[in-house]
């Protein structure tokens, strides 16, 4: 009798799967993915409202979106900030930081198991023992240093501030000229340990990352960019001919596209 019951069992099964594979509409089909939230992450002398271009499209897209405030204070507690912000999401999460803001997801993703990847905006991509001033001036190209305003804080670091009259040529050629002037206006200054303080574990060892970059970039020369992202192993890398540092402003929608990219791991 048992003989018989598994004999019979066996042939329902068969059944089964010769009627599923007639009839493809009664298998059940897997769920879709859920799309991760994007957190963006701005860097030195700019603020969350750079990425309003970037935010509306990804909105629209269908995608949930958090442009964190990054305290430009220093590596290490600026990293802690996002961390702790990432780890407050549910499901996966994609972190990407512009410039300064490169090295603080290189750091905040080791402290969040939920991220799943990584793109950097004209951002750094720190090897350990790196820094934004070490790599800034890695290759020639760059004309930062030569921008800043210092103004000495009462601990004894300085806060760097871009002149006003040389934010757009430094940092937004591409932008219009009064949207530029809004954005040196409305600046966040970086403190000069931020700037120095030295990368630790790179997470992009791990995580797929994606890079986008301006070859005008007069913060970050480009060839810094291109070095950092084939020494990462980039899984795709944009250089938009012509763009400024402030390509989240200027090019919202290759810099969404890429975004996009990465969330949907292409």
């Amino acid at each position: 009798m048992r003989k018989i019951l598994s004999g019979l069992s066996l042939t329902a099964l068969s059944l089964a799967a010769a009627l599923a594979l007639a009839n493809p509409a009664a298998v059940q089909a897997a769920p879709p993915r859920a799309k991760p939230t994007i957190v963006l992450v701005h860097g030195a002398f700019a603020d969350s409202s750079g990425w309003n271009g970037v935010v509306t499209r990804l909105t629209r897209d269908g995608y949930r979106v958090v442009a964190a405030a990054n305290a430009l204070r220093a590596l290490g507690s600026d990293a802690q900030t996002v961390s702790a912000l990432v780890t407050s999401i549910p499901g996966p999460v994609v972190l990407v930081g512009h410039s300064y803001g490169g090295e603080v997801i290189t750091e905040a993703a080791n402290d969040a198991a939920n991220v799943e990847g990584l793109v950097y905006v004209a951002g750094f991509l720190p090897e350990a023992g790196e820094s934004a001033l070490s790599l800034s001036g890695k290759f020639p190209g760059g004309t930062l240093a030569t921008a800043l305003a210092p103004v000495t804080l009462p601990d004894g670091d300085e806060d760097f501030y871009i002149q006003p009259t040389k934010f757009r040529a430094q940092f937004a050629a591409d932008v219009p000229a009064a949207t530029a002037a809004l954005m040196a206006a409305t600046q966040r200054p970086v403190t000069g340990r931020a700037l120095s303080d030295m990368a630790s574990a790179p997470s992009w060892k791990r995580l797929p990352s994606y890079v986008i970059y301006g070859s005008a970039d007069r913060n970050i020369p480009a060839q810094t960019q291109r070095f950092m992202a084939e020494r990462a192993g980039a899984r795709k890398t944009v250089a938009i001919e012509g763009a400024s540092h402030a390509l989240m402003v200027s090019h919202p929608d290759a810099v969404t596209a890429l975004i996009e990219d990465a969330a949907s791991g292409r």
